[in-house]
């Protein structure tokens, strides 16, 4: 039992590191800013149902 919390508590601890380390680096901003022209691309082929 105990080595199970053991286990528990080392990945909650990574994964919390991890999220530090995105939040600090902005790797999540970093990552929408790469993506956005292949999204921008497909949304523009997407037929529109209203005009503007």
């Amino acid at each position: 039992m105990l080595k199970i919390l053991g286990i528990i508590a080392i990945v909650l601890i990574c994964l919390w590191i991890l999220s530090m380390i995105v939040y600090f680096f902005n790797l999540d901003m970093k990552l929408t800013s790469a993506l956005q022209p292949l999204l921008a691309k497909h949304y523009d082929k997407i037929k529109k149902d209203r005009k503007i």
